[in-house]
């Protein structure tokens, strides 16, 4: 946080672009950028004129299509770097950015979070626009909101304190004066923590005791530099001339005061210069004031814009994918209406593993030991994840691995390079490099043996101490800055460039200031917020039963719908490994009274899916896919059987081949199918396409079953029509007549739609 905070508070003028200047020759042409990507992350890359919004699904890739039409645009002169803006909500993922951009050779160009954005032009345009100096920053608004409710006669508790704190700020990001708070909560069904003529009379006393200190809170950045742009146009005039291009990430969490923000810096029609990407099925802070309205209703501010679908999910198994399918195939509000059905480019993995529990220890202590089975089965340990839904659950996992001595780090810890460990390895490390030759160093056989002579002079051994706890904690960071160092050489090698110890201090000064840190080798605990934006090769979701998630406060259908969407992104962030499990008691010998949660309804075994209304149309997922869904689960990413590439559209997906490929169709018998599916229309009294649509005969006729089960995993086939026509559909694949079924001319309509 301190050094966060150093870093907005340095009064760099606002056009300072944060570049580290480190030169990266531009020894290839702007399509060299595009190389690698999929059609669609090339359409995001190749849309250089916006409005553009990029609906990016979970693994899909979103911050790599838009940082590389960022570099494209300027690789190409479209864009000047000091002319582009990206913002995102988290110093780490704008960390992420700038370090991208800089390997893709467009330095120059600012990735900042809205506020870091915010108060550098705050700095810079306070003198001139009201005077004097900039007011401090409120570091830590809590002791102040303390304050304003001891002047209100309140007696408020710790834990109370900081919902009455988190009430402010929702208060603030969602433009609403202390007047208007108590019907603002009562229109949107907000769970309150006090009484809201309470909360509204606190926030009062609270912004009266800033303007008597002359201080400002972060929400107060935002709203004031969008009020000198708002109120000065000379000024607002001066910053759109400097920024021309502005990228926006996670724009499902954008609040009202920040899109205020974001339309004084793009101006009237400013969408021209806009690219916006989200995903409303992550929305997941609404809490907090996010709301995905402004993503869901871009197309309509903004009817020329392109819109751009990022489906094709590089990070999960078909398995974990399809199980996400199936979860938000049950959704239902205006989000559910705009999800994504997500299609795996991995490999076929292990089935998702659903487990019931008596109590919460006995399944901290499986869940234990089933990691330290994947542990010695070559899975890293930073490799491994365990997720719940509220902060409290962490301490009976802790113990758990505790017990069993596998090491892990609660996520929310102190910040990697902030640790005083990690600062005094980067002084050593540094002063070895200045060094030059060093009898210290100079018998090491590579960078990372270099690294590891340098940090066995504070201690370091090749193997981790005994046990947990600080000094197993301070191992494990060394033995970061070690991997790291491993990880650092085996990429510079493969790119032609020189890794000794200075360029490795340089890599790490660049981290350190992204606030980019290396994987601690240690089991991740951390809630299902805290892990949005991460992924790991095995992820253990615990603890899911009602009143858990959705959490017990979740009362009115969006609430619900937002704790299913949490769910979804702990289910995403897996990429090979998934388990899911619940208890149905707290302790040992405690009443059963706990039930799974209802999202599991419909994907775990020997459950049913709730109603019978439809998926909607974001396609099928797995709940209601049948016999179909077990033998596609299998087949993996389905590709093109001429090229090998991974299908997106329905109809190639049903033909397993690209329309533009050669055709294999037996003609005759497509012919044939066709005959006999005007028959069957004929009797049933209803159109062709609901006994087979053309896409599914075309199917068949090219890859002839000889067999019900291959009949079964042809796309339109479902289970009820396998039932129905698989004994004809067969018979004509083998060349024979169909025997006639006089059922199907009493049945009236399909039972499955084509």
């Amino acid at each position: 946080m301190e050094r966060m905070q150093e870093d907005l508070l340095s009064g760099i003028p606002f056009d300072d672009h944060g570049s580290d200047r480190s030169g990266h020759p531009d020894a290839t042409g702007p399509d060299a950028v595009l190389a690698g990507l999929d059609p669609e992350q090339r359409a995001v890359a190749t849309a250089l004129h916006g409005p553009v919004c990029v609906l990016a699904g979970a693994g899909t890739g979103k911050t790599r299509a838009i940082t590389h039409r960022i570099a494209y645009g300027v690789r190409s002169g479209v864009y000047q770097p000091q002319q582009v803006l990206a913002v995102t909500f988290t110093a780490r993922a704008a960390g992420e950015m700038r370090g991208r951009l800089r390997q893709l050779g467009a330095d120059g160009v600012q990735a900042r979070t809205f506020h870091a954005a915010a108060l550098r032009q705050l700095h810079y345009f306070w003198p001139r626009a009201v005077g004097g100096p900039v007011p401090q920053l409120l570091e830590r608004k809590v002791q102040l909101v303390a304050e304003a409710a001891s002047r209100c006669g309140l007696r408020v508790q710790r834990t109370e304190l900081r919902d009455l704190t988190a009430e402010v700020e929702w208060a603030k990001v969602t433009q609403i004066g202390p007047d208007d708070y108590p019907a603002a909560v009562q229109k949107s069904g907000r769970e309150a923590p006090r009484d809201p003529a309470e909360t509204a009379q606190v926030y009062r006393v609270y912004e009266e005791a800033k303007t008597r200190r002359g201080v400002i809170d972060f929400e107060d950045v935002l709203l004031l530099t969008a009020a000198i742009l708002e109120d000065r146009p000379d000024i607002a005039d001066q910053v759109r001339s400097q920024y021309r291009h502005f990228t926006v990430d996670e724009y499902q969490d954008v609040s009202p005061l920040q899109q205020r923000l974001l339309d004084q810096w793009t101006g009237p029609g400013g969408g021209t210069s806009l690219c916006v990407v989200g995903d409303a099925s992550q929305t997941i802070y609404s809490f907090t004031g996010a709301t995905p309205d402004y993503l869901l209703n871009f197309r309509t501010r903004h009817p020329e814009a392109t819109v751009v679908k990022l489906v094709r999910d590089y990070r999960s198994t078909p398995q974990v994918v399809h199980l996400a399918n199936g979860l938000l195939a049950q959704a239902r509000g205006e989000a559910a209406r705009h999800r994504l059905e997500l299609v795996s480019q991995r490999e076929a993995g292990p089935e998702p593993v659903y487990t019931e529990y008596e109590d919460e220890p006995t399944e901290a202590e499986t869940t234990a030991r089933r990691i330290k089975e994947l542990l010695a089965a070559g899975v890293r340990a930073s490799e491994v994840a365990v997720l719940f839904r509220t902060n409290g659950q962490s301490e009976v996992y802790e113990q758990a691995l505790a017990d069993l001595g596998v090491p892990y780090q609660l996520k929310g810890a102190e910040r990697f390079f902030e640790r005083p460990e990690v600062r005094d390895a980067g002084v050593l490390l540094r002063g070895a490099a200045r060094a030059g030759s060093d009898p210290l160093t100079d018998d090491a056989p590579d960078l990372a043996g270099q690294v590891r002579a340098v940090l066995a002079t504070r201690g370091f051994t090749a193997e981790p101490p005994a046990g947990s706890g600080a000094v197993r904690d301070r191992w494990e960071s060394l033995a970061a800055l070690v991997r790291l160092a491993e990880e650092f050489e085996r990429t510079r090698t493969a790119e032609g460039l020189a890794a000794d110890l200075a360029a490795y201090v340089a890599e790490l000064d660049a981290r350190a200031a992204a606030q980019h840190a290396p994987a601690v080798e240690g089991v991740t605990l951390a809630s299902l917020h805290a892990a949005k934006g991460l992924e790991w090769d095995a992820v253990f979701l615990v603890g899911l039963t009602e009143g858990t998630l959705p959490i017990i406060y979740a009362k009115t259908d969006e609430q619900v719908e937002e704790e299913r969407r949490l769910l979804y992104v702990g289910v995403t962030r897996a990429r090979k490994h998934l388990s899911l499990s619940w208890a149905l008691s707290r302790s040992p010998g405690g009443r059963a009274s706990r039930k799974p949660s209802r999202f599991l309804d419909g994907l775990r075994p020997g459950s049913s899916a709730p109603g019978t209304r439809s998926a909607g149309r974001g396609g099928r997922g797995g709940v209601e896919q049948g016999e179909r869904s077990a033998a596609r689960r299998a087949r993996g990413p389905v590709k093109c059987r001429v090229c090998d590439r991974a299908l997106t559209e329905a109809v190639e997906r049903k033909l397993r081949r690209c329309e533009t490929c050669p055709s294999t169709m037996d003609e005759a018998l497509y012919e044939r199918l066709r005959e006999w599916r005007a028959g069957q229309a004929r009797k049933q009294g209803a159109p062709a396409y609901v006994v087979f649509t053309d896409a599914t005969l075309m199917a068949i006729a090219e890859d002839v079953p000889g067999t019900r089960q291959e009949l079964a995993v042809i796309s339109g086939v479902g289970a009820m029509k396998l039932d129905k026509y698989g004994a004809a559909v067969l018979s004509l694949c083998a060349g024979e007549e169909p025997e006639e079924d006089p059922g199907d001319v009493e049945d009236g309509r399909s039972d499955e739609p084509a």
